[in-house]
């Protein structure tokens, strides 16, 4: 299964017995992320709440990897196997569904994809939904094993600042990154790791999809021929996972991974 299906393969493999549906949402998101859609899901979809049951609880900061124990538990309660297919999808088109997809492959599971254009799309081609509904589900077997590579921490991004040894993209708005742009977070400035570059997010996408494989290439060709590790950042750690999906589509080889604290936790401890 390739990384990125279509509604059009999500409808013909809906029958799939090792298929689950996850519909990737986040409880009160501070960025005002919502959709108008989102008392919708997909028909047999099962509400993956990245804030509620998915992020580290004890956390100062938003959204940060919960452990590999929080994450296998919470994954069993939603009757997922070893063996399961996965399709992530969001309301908003693609907001969520990436950082969902990234945890998967964090947490040992490769068989994951985002679907194109999510609910949206699924909506303009009239496909079946249902009202979402609380639903308990037959314990699954999911077995978390977390690469800890996959997660960079502040220390590690605080010393590449001198060292440079890997490439940090911003996945932000250019404004927030230049500091002309306020953050959404009450309090919180804006501005940029130093020695970071941007990205933004929105680069990567047409609508509510992600652009061509060629469109991406253009959006990347600064990582042509280069060999470093490339660490993604953002606000609180959820497009940075869009721009590292895009990244993977486009066939970008360097080692990945997640400043997860990301900018909220860079400002708050670099002053």
């Amino acid at each position: 299964m390739d990384s990125l299906v279509t509604v059009a393969w999500l409808k013909d493999h809906l029958d799939d017995s090792n298929l689950i549906i996850l519909d990737a949402r986040a409880s009160d998101p501070i960025s005002g992320a919502v959709s108008e859609n989102s008392s919708n899901s997909i028909k047999g979809a099962r509400i993956f709440n990245l804030k509620t049951n998915f992020s580290e609880k004890e956390s100062l900061y938003p959204n940060m990897v919960p452990s590999p124990e929080q994450f296998q538990e919470e994954c069993q309660k939603l009757g997922i196997n070893q063996n399961s297919v996965l399709v992530v999808y969001d309301a908003l088109g693609v907001y969520w569904s990436p950082r969902v997809w990234w945890l998967f492959k964090a947490m040992g599971h490769p068989n994951i994809a985002v679907l194109d254009g999510g609910l949206p799309e699924w909506i303009l081609h009239n496909l079946p939904l249902e009202k979402n509904r609380k639903e308990t589900y037959v314990k699954g077997n999911f077995t978390a094993s977390f690469n800890s590579e996959a997660v960079v921490s502040f220390s590690a991004v605080f010393e590449n600042t001198t060292s440079e040894m890997a490439i940090l993209i911003d996945a932000r708005s250019q404004g927030r990154f230049n500091g002309t742009a306020a953050e959404p977070r009450k309090g919180l400035r804006s501005g940029s790791i130093p020695k970071s570059i941007n990205i933004p997010y929105t680069e990567v996408l047409r609508g509510s999809k992600f652009k061509s494989k060629g469109a991406l290439a253009v959006v990347f060709n600064r990582l042509n021929n280069e060999s470093k590790p490339v660490i993604f950042s953002c606000g609180s750690g959820v497009t940075a996972c869009i721009l590292l999906f895009a990244s993977e589509l486009v066939g970008i080889q360097n080692k990945k991974s997640v400043y997860d604290g990301s900018w909220t936790e860079w400002a708050q401890k670099v002053l």
